[in-house]
């Protein structure tokens, strides 16, 4: 391969991405990367994976399910921590006096 036309597509691709951070999906590739992964990565690694060939751009309602379910993942670990946090203090009420005088039943005679 030569590295002229690799960094002049890696820098091709690099400036077409507008995002920071883009998503990406993998595809399958022949040492084991599983396709259909979606994933955030930064410009220059996400054109640096597009130009190995071992991930595509995602459509916009892949980008965006894989931000709704991050969000959600998210949410779900905010609560989890929320609920280790509480703490429930069980304060009981003293037993209430008993009335003196007598047993109680019994009739006046």
């Amino acid at each position: 391969m030569d590295l002229k036309v690799y960094y002049q597509k890696l820098r091709q691709i690099e400036a077409s991405l507008t995002d920071a951070c883009v998503v990406l999906v993998s595809l399958a590739t022949p040492d084991g990367g599983r396709a259909g992964v979606p994933t955030e990565a930064p410009r220059d690694i996400a054109a640096k994976m597009i130009v190995d060939g071992s991930a595509r751009l995602a459509t916009e309602a892949e980008a965006q399910d894989h931000k709704q379910k991050c969000q959600e993942a998210y949410r779900a670990a905010e609560q989890a921590s929320l609920a280790k946090r509480i703490h429930v203090t069980v304060l009981s009420e003293p037993e209430a006096k008993k009335p003196a005088g007598g047993s109680k039943g019994t009739k006046g005679q």
